[in-house]
């Protein structure tokens, strides 16, 4: 294998790469959000259950209260998965710019080596 190939090759896997983390960064923010939905959902039915809405009310759940602090925290990593997914969509970016320039490079490179072969078997040999 020629050393251009092994770095096609290396491109091509390290852009596929960024491509799982950006997709796995989106499949936890949504397992997330779903998770975020089923507490809301429990927060709101214990709440009208026992008829108090106000956290800071002395009667107020202790089951809304986990289930509301539970959904806060996931939440917080919710923003904190965007912020990484944001970084990772840019990794990924840039991961397939320098694939492009790879491909791009080897392109010219074999233009270069086809047209320098044309022109040797164009010129004229002379034999002694």
């Amino acid at each position: 294998m020629r050393p251009r190939d092994t770095m096609l090759r290396l491109h091509r896997f390290r852009t596929e790469e960024k491509r799982r983390q950006v997709a796995d960064i989106e499949g936890m923010i949504n397992d997330f959000m779903r998770k975020y939905d089923d507490l809301d959902a429990a927060v709101k039915f214990e709440e009208s259950r026992n008829g108090v809405s106000d956290p800071t009310h002395f009667n107020y759940s202790l089951q809304a209260k986990a289930a509301r602090a539970r959904r806060d925290n996931l939440m917080k990593s919710i923003a904190e998965l965007k912020d990484q997914l944001t970084d990772a969509r840019a990794a990924l970016d840039e991961a397939e710019q320098e694939l492009r320039r790879a491909e791009l490079l080897i392109e010219k490179e074999g233009a270069t080596a086809v047209a320098v072969a044309a022109q040797v078997m164009a010129a004229p040999h002379h034999v002694r």
